[in-house]
């Protein structure tokens, strides 16, 4: 079954952030073998109210990987709201985001990852 968007959650299990960002790596790669359009990330952002580790650790990850062109495009949880002109290209190119419960939440424990266009 072909799923555009899928929802990952890293900090289940309270893992290492080297732990955490090697499961990113693998959920990145099965999702672009599956064609999935957008991957959600939950990773948290830490107890102290601050950041955590992994969000930051997460964050610097996926802006490396956008600056290889590994993946598309990303967009932090407090920037992923309906006027941002980067979240409406997530819309226009996965559907099923437009009923995400994070959308307009600004919810600093995710990041939305677009791995591909909308195919024509």
């Amino acid at each position: 079954m072909l799923r555009e968007f899928i929802t990952v959650n890293l900090e289940e299990g309270m893992p290492t952030v080297d732990t955490a960002l090697r499961r990113l790596s693998g959920e990145l790669a099965t999702a672009r073998a599956h064609r999935v359009v957008v991957v959600k990330f939950i990773h948290g952002y830490g107890s102290s109210g601050t950041g955590g580790r992994l969000r930051v650790a997460v964050q610097q990850e996926l802006e490396r990987l956008k600056g290889k062109k590994a993946i598309k495009a990303w967009i932090p949880g407090e920037k992923w709201e309906i006027f941002n002109p980067e979240a409406i290209r997530f819309l226009d190119a996965c559907e099923a985001l437009r009923s995400d419960r994070d959308l307009g939440r600004h919810n600093n424990g995710i990041s939305m990852v677009l791995m591909r266009e909308k195919s024509p």
